[in-house]
């Protein structure tokens, strides 16, 4: 059977505008949610609770640039060979992947101190959660609101 220039074009689009919506929407990734957090949370506890204080998590309040958004973390700990920070977790709530970053300590680190740049999605909470030798977990939360352009989100 021949095939008209008409027909063959008319083919070869309606399958590749077919093949760009699926990708289009294959590409679009759910975002993590406050239970993926804190499953995520769980497994890095061992399913102790965390306590507020002694983690300080620094970010800006906005960030007019989601794509880079410096954070940093610090524990308050003697960081002794029996009372040190072992590692330390970064997560974002609502991001594609709620994990952000996890450090690892020793006492002979000195100082549980890290800081990193991460992509935040739009507004949401950012959490730091600390394990100790001890197998004591403190957490701290910060909001940080992201916006577009500098005009709001």
């Amino acid at each position: 059977m021949n095939t008209s220039k008409r027909q063959f074009l008319g083919r070869t689009l309606g399958v590749s505008a077919g093949m760009a919506i699926t990708a289009l929407l294959g590409s679009t990734r759910a975002l993590a949610s406050v239970e993926d957090v804190q499953k995520a949370i769980a497994e890095f506890t061992g399913g102790k609770a965390p306590a507020e204080g002694v983690v300080t998590l620094t970010t800006p309040e906005i960030a007019e640039n989601g794509n880079s958004v410096p954070v940093s973390v610090s524990v308050e700990s003697p960081m002794s060979e029996d009372d040190y920070v072992e590692s330390v977790m970064i997560l974002a709530e609502d991001n594609p992947s709620a994990l952000v970053a996890t450090f690892h300590f020793t006492p002979a680190s000195g100082e549980a101190v890290a800081s990193t740049r991460m992509r935040l999605a739009r507004t949401q909470n950012v959490l730091a959660v600390a394990k100790m030798s001890n197998g004591d977990v403190y957490s701290a939360t910060n909001n940080i609101k992201v916006t577009i352009g500098g005009c709001g989100g």
